[in-house]
């Protein structure tokens, strides 16, 4: 699949795995591929983005600032904490209690020193979502907007990140093609 990515989309994943690397994190997710789109310049995602808003310098570390908090909590999503609150737990109070123990960002994940990192299974659904973005818009090769829609449509903290800085699915298709969900049913 990756033959069909366009020199952008390859840049993204690329970018991903330096970000992946950056962190030592054991393993390239979907927030690696969001922080790598938003450094994009003069590609389409870099353009959706643009349009959107979120491609200022203040709204990029507002995005980042976003998922490291998210990664702080394991990955649970703002929605997942609202609903474990109703259940009267306090996820912000576990997360200091573990961090004053094992460290900040305890929680993130393990460490890993070196070697390749594999692509968390999310991620690699983020990949072949691309495909069938591409293919439902009738794209012959998947670009890094594919990448960034593919973002958007997954549930999850990255989806939810993006969201709330405005960059929804809908808006996206907006902005590329002029219309809202076109390509997404059937990329479903």
């Amino acid at each position: 699949m990756f033959e069909r990515f366009t020199q952008g989309a390859r840049d993204v994943v690329r970018g991903a795995v330096a970000h992946a690397e950056q962190e030592r994190a054991p393993h390239v997710d979907e927030g690696h591929l969001l922080l790598a789109l938003l450094e994009a310049r003069g590609t389409r995602a870099a353009f959706a983005l643009g349009a959107l808003g979120a491609a200022t310098e203040a709204r990029r570390a507002s995005i980042g600032r976003g998922l490291t908090e998210a990664r702080r909590r394991a990955g649970l999503s703002q929605a997942d904490a609202e609903a474990l609150a109703g259940l009267g737990i306090d996820v912000d109070a576990i997360v200091s209690r573990i961090e004053e123990t094992h460290g900040v960002g305890a929680l993130s994940g393990g460490r890993r020193f070196g070697g390749r990192r594999p692509f968390t299974k999310e991620a690699k659904g983020v990949l072949e979502r691309s495909l069938r973005i591409a293919l439902a818009h009738r794209d012959r090769s998947i670009g890094d907007q594919h990448l960034l829609l593919a973002l958007t449509t997954r549930p999850g903290t990255v989806g939810e990140v993006l969201a709330e800085h405005g960059v929804t699915a809908d808006a996206v298709e907006r902005v590329l093609y002029g219309s809202a969900g076109g390509g997404q049913a059937a990329a479903s």
